[in-house]
């Protein structure tokens, strides 16, 4: 597998998991009113990872040729918790949306 798609698939997972952290952050201050701190430390982390995720998007797509709606699909995805573990199996694991 060449190296983009291999940071891609690395990137949607670690994105997806701060997802996961960033929400339990989230009930903690606003549920459970116990404190901000995982907010705090895992929104910026998650910003990041957001950030990389559509770098790793676009460098994936050169690499393997998606076309123009497979892209879209895979920015659209960045925003909704945990879609980009979705489309990640779906374009490197499946190989339905990969067009090479």
């Amino acid at each position: 597998m060449p190296r983009a798609l291999r940071l891609f698939r690395y990137v949607a997972i670690a994105e997806a998991c701060s997802w996961a952290g960033l929400l339990v952050g989230m009930y903690f201050k606003h549920i459970a009113a116990t404190g901000d701190l995982g907010v705090k430390i895992l929104g910026p982390i998650h910003g990041a990872l957001f950030v990389l995720y559509v770098a790793g998007v676009l460098a994936a797509a050169r690499t393997a040729r998606w076309s123009l709606p497979t892209i879209a699909l895979g920015l659209a995805c960045a925003v909704p918790p945990f879609t980009t573990l979705w489309f990640e199996r779906r374009t490197l694991a499946g190989r339905h949306l990969v067009t090479t």
